[in-house]
């Protein structure tokens, strides 16, 4: 069920999550509502034990065209300021799920939307797919951890060309630059997603969480600070029962059976 342009549904018999930006009218423009329903959804899928990986995909011809400007154009300062947390919680919701996130996209990925891309731990995108963070062409800079996320997958200067130029880039671009990981055919990015998402949560939930904690804090650090990061990582995999059950489950030639504890 879509609530305020938002709606998510867990795929049948799989511990796999989809979380579908459904407001296909508007090409999926980030409201005030909207942001605030993203937060919630993403809390309740952060504490859910059951969920090990997630798929951020969206309804219509867009993935997202960022933040909804006719909202904003009817807005005052203090409306603006008063809708600033709104977003940031939205966006911080993304980046805080402790699970892998992959986003599906198609369509335009411009502003908030390619913020929410980069907010996911990977980003396929099928051959229709444009990225873009135009914030420095309408008066604005980056606020949904564009500037930031961009400067970390792409490097300060692939990073700079694309926010203080406005420009977008296709999909094939976006794959040469390492800001789609996958290139897929069109209409594939959805499928393709979530069979990631299915192989992702076939793994341990322990090694995962923690692989995933190593790759985010790790970035960004000194590498001797990164390999401390990586040490208390592998503690919590490797004495906790999953590991037991992983290596059982090797010796025996059978599927193993995570507690995920």
């Amino acid at each position: 069920m879509t609530q305020d342009g938002v709606s998510v549904r867990r795929l049948p018999e799989a511990a796999v999550a989809e979380i579908l930006l459904d407001r296909p009218e508007a090409m999926n423009a980030l409201s005030t509502a909207m942001a605030a329903r993203l937060a919630e959804v993403c809390a309740g899928l952060a504490a859910d034990r059951e969920i090990r990986a997630i798929v951020l995909a969206a309804a219509g011809h867009a993935f997202c065209v960022g933040a909804d400007l006719k909202e904003r154009a009817a807005m005052s300062d203090a409306a603006l300021m008063a809708q600033r947390p709104v977003f940031r919680a939205a966006f911080g919701a993304v980046l805080a799920l402790p699970q892998p996130v992959i986003a599906a996209v198609h369509g335009y990925a411009l502003g908030g939307g390619c913020e929410l891309a980069l907010s996911c731990d990977l980003i396929v995108a099928d051959e229709t797919a444009v990225f873009g963070l135009p914030e420095t062409t309408v008066g604005l800079v980056p606020g949904g951890g564009g500037t930031q996320l961009a400067l970390r997958r792409l490097g300060p200067g692939r990073a700079a060309d694309l926010v203080l130029t406005g420009r977008r880039v296709d999909a094939a671009e976006a794959e040469r630059l390492g800001l789609a990981d996958r290139l897929v055919p069109t209409g594939g990015a959805a499928e393709i997603s979530r069979e990631l998402a299915l192989r992702i949560a076939a793994n341990s939930p322990v090694a995962v969480v923690n692989a995933k904690r190593a790759l985010r804090q790790g970035a960004g650090v000194p590498l001797a600070v990164g390999l401390e990061v990586e040490d208390s990582a592998w503690r919590a995999a490797a004495f906790s029962a999953d590991r037991k059950e992983g290596i059982a489950a090797f010796v025996q030639k059978r599927n193993p059976q995570w507690r995920g504890a």
